[in-house]
């Protein structure tokens, strides 16, 4: 039977973030989330808290029970205010989306600079060719 430990994995799986930062995002200390997962430990109230605050689509009800879908319904999700959202917390999700922007930008960068290169290559065979 799963755990509310393991439901949250899922989540943080689902939302494409490591478990670092995730644990940061929500103002755990670094390994939080994987030394409750290799424990098989429950999750403190305060730290529940704190997830719902930071991810407030997500039901509290799936977290804890398992019941329900993993989002709330999207009526739910679109009361959510950031400019409500205390500094701290506006500050790492705007650090986690610049984090996940600069690894897109360094992806695509390193995609095109493998295209440029294949295209250099094949452009001085043909030259080596033709010579």
């Amino acid at each position: 039977m799963l755990k509310t430990i393991d439901r949250l994995i899922q989540f943080i799986k689902f939302a494409g973030l490591s478990a670092r930062q995730f644990d940061l995002s929500i103002g755990a200390g670094n390994g939080y989330t994987l030394r409750m997962k290799k424990n098989n430990a429950s999750i403190g109230s305060d730290v529940i808290e704190n997830i719902l605050k930071v991810y407030p689509e997500l039901n509290v009800v799936w977290l804890i029970t398992g019941e329900g879908e993993m989002f709330k319904k999207k009526v739910e999700i679109e009361n959510f205010d950031f400019d409500h959202l205390p500094k701290s917390r506006q500050q790492e999700i705007e650090d986690l989306i610049e984090q996940k922007i600069k690894e897109r930008q360094e992806e695509e960068l390193k995609r095109l600079l493998k295209e440029v290169t294949e295209e250099i290559e094949k452009t001085q065979l043909r030259l080596k060719k033709e010579s």
